[in-house]
């Protein structure tokens, strides 16, 4: 398993980025969460196997058709209490 943290800059509040990521998490098989951020980005955190973190890694860099992604930046994150399903907040 690959656990990773994104940080999605760019028009991704008010455009159902959350939601949106949610759905393609679910679709994929990931864990993990999507929530907004004070300064108007978005902080996402994906467990998943390799193949399918690299395509919510392409789908971070483009979003839901109203998203305008300025910039997606990647880390390393620990999977620790992280639980099954995939959430927003």
């Amino acid at each position: 398993m690959v656990a990773a943290r994104f940080l999605v800059t760019g028009k991704v509040q008010g455009v159902w980025f959350r939601a949106s990521t949610r759905d393609e998490a679910l679709r994929l098989g990931l864990a993990g969460y999507a929530r907004n951020l004070a300064d108007g980005s978005v902080e996402v955190l994906a467990v998943a196997e390799a193949a399918a973190a690299a395509a919510r890694a392409r789908w971070l860099h483009r979003g839901p058709p109203l998203a305008r992604v300025a910039g997606v930046t990647r880390s390393d994150a620990d999977a620790a209490g992280v639980g099954d399903g995939f959430v927003t907040g």
